[in-house]
């Protein structure tokens, strides 16, 4: 019985740390790291704190199981970067655009409609996670994939690293 209040405990200590830390980050945030593209027109939105800790929050629960640091685990040439979401059609390098994604989600190429094969609005009945999720909610997930670039760079979905292979160095013998 002992041992299980000390685990609980280290569990408690353990979560609460990680809640404490990441409000921290999101504290030391300045407004020009939290602004993001509203619109294809060029506008901007400033994230508030707690769009970026519901973001986060958010994301890790209806999306990060698929899009572990923007790297999508069933499509990896699709990431969740920069490069990647303007690339797409019509791009989704900014919040209205990744909100009406999570409402209408198509192929990267826009032409098919794959409500059924990606989570979404229009498929709370396959996708349960999606249905407890509000406009607010869809916002910070989409500041959430826009600010991540700005705070851990390539990292997030594989950036630039994901399309440049390293280098093959051969060794020719002397002879």
């Amino acid at each position: 019985m002992f041992k299980r209040c000390i685990w609980l405990l280290a569990a408690v200590l353990f979560f609460s740390g990680h809640l404490f830390s990441a409000s921290a980050i999101a504290a030391e945030l300045d407004e020009a790291t939290r602004t993001v593209k509203l619109n294809e027109q060029g506008d901007t939105y400033v994230l508030s704190l707690e769009e970026v800790n519901r973001g986060r929050r958010q994301f890790n629960y209806a999306c990060g199981s698929c899009h572990v640091a923007g790297i999508t685990k069933t499509n990896p040439d699709v990431g969740l970067d920069p490069e990647a979401l303007a690339g797409a059609l019509p791009p989704r390098n900014n919040l209205e655009a990744i909100v009406d994604y999570l409402k209408n989600p198509t192929t990267y190429d826009g032409l098919e409609e794959i409500s059924e094969i990606h989570p979404s609005l229009k498929s709370t009945d396959i996708y349960p996670k999606m249905r407890s999720l509000t406009e607010d909610d869809l916002v910070a997930i989409a500041g959430h994939i826009l600010l991540q670039p700005k705070v851990i760079g390539d990292m997030w979905g594989g950036g630039k690293a994901r399309y440049s292979a390293p280098a093959v160095v051969e060794e020719t013998e002397a002879i």
